[in-house]
């Protein structure tokens, strides 16, 4: 190791911090209203075809009259406690 690295504890476990594992550790469907329902809603461009409004995985924002940009963020929880093999699955993924 080099004085460049970082220091990492050997006894913290990624995955302790999460319930569940990979993309099906999702909240359910009715508690992920309620957040959005509390979540200021802002000013929302006529270009927003698709917005939280449909609760849909992706969102999709009109560029031109022939174009429109679909737009996702995948996100999930540590399924592996090593931080490095982490990052090589979350950056193939």
């Amino acid at each position: 190791m080099n004085d460049a690295s970082p220091v990492i504890a050997e006894n913290i476990k990624l995955t302790q911090f999460a319930h569940g594992g990979g993309c099906g550790c999702k909240i359910a469907p009715g508690l992920l209203r309620e957040i959005l329902a509390r979540a200021p809603q802002g000013l929302v461009p006529p270009e927003l075809l698709v917005g939280t409004e449909t609760a849909d995985d992706a969102a999709v924002y009109r560029l031109n009259d022939q174009q429109a940009l679909v737009a996702t963020t995948d996100f999930f929880t540590p399924i592996v406690d090593d931080p490095y093999d982490f990052g090589r699955i979350a950056a193939t993924n």
